[in-house]
């Protein structure tokens, strides 16, 4: 039963590892933002934390829901409750989490924004800076220059995780990863006019670096709201035979 028990919390954090926060392009598990996770007989909860209690409810709310469908994934979890701590929110969205209402039953009439655009719009900045990132990849370990990069296609970037994350946002947002298709693209695979190339790697450089920033701002407030908690995530097993 031991070897159970150990292979379902291993389970469950890689499926809260797949919970990505939209804004920061970060699993929510290394971000910090998984507060603790309890296992019994009857299945799984978990608690969510955020940097501030007036994080958008919006960015909470999908967050959250996110780690609902992605712990229900899991064989054999059982009945899966998540649950979000000390935001201004935190009573409604956990109600309608609990209630499966979704974000527009869950806020009516203050749902401003549909969840699936939303999603769609981060995932889009996603790719842009991973799009930098690999790019940037290529330049720094070959003799290309900017000047050669109309007409730069996913096969000649470098392999590595940077190009691999960038197959996967791609993929995300619905845009080829065959080795022939090109790297710059607009959010709808409309290739980049050659002469555009430059600015628009100047434009995913800006992106990239806000997200990094964001994250390590992020980081940084969380550490200090929950300074006198103990670090990690903390797993209370009690499922029995």
């Amino acid at each position: 039963m031991t070897a159970v028990v150990t292979s379902l919390q291993s389970e469950v954090i890689a499926a809260l590892a797949t919970v990505v926060d939209p804004e920061l392009d970060q699993p929510i598990t290394d971000l910090g933002f998984v507060r603790s996770i309890r296992i019994d007989r009857t299945g799984v909860t978990v608690h969510l934390r955020l940097p501030t209690s007036f994080c958008a409810p919006n960015f909470a709310y999908l967050m959250a829901s996110d780690a609902v469908d992605a712990l229900r994934r899991v064989p054999g979890v059982g009945v899966v409750s998540v649950l979000l701590d000390d935001h201004h929110d935190s009573d409604k969205i956990n109600a309608g989490l609990a209630a499966d209402a979704g974000y527009v039953g869950t806020f009516g009439s203050e749902a401003e924004q549909d969840l699936d655009e939303l999603r769609r719009i981060f995932q889009r900045k996603a790719h842009t800076a991973a799009m930098e990132r690999s790019v940037m990849a290529l330049l720094r370990s070959t003799g290309t220059t900017v000047e050669q990069l109309p007409g730069l296609t996913l096969g000649q970037l470098p392999g590595g995780p940077q190009t691999e994350a960038l197959l996967r946002r791609r993929a995300a947002i619905g845009l080829g990863i065959r080795p022939d298709d090109l790297v710059f693209v607009d959010d709808d695979g409309v290739p980049v006019p050659p002469e555009a190339v430059p600015a628009r790697l100047r434009f995913a450089k800006a992106v990239r670096i806000s997200v990094e920033g964001n994250a390590h701002f992020c980081r940084g407030l969380l550490a200090t709201r929950y300074d006198n908690e103990p670090g990690g995530i903390v797993t209370d097993t009690r499922r029995t035979t």
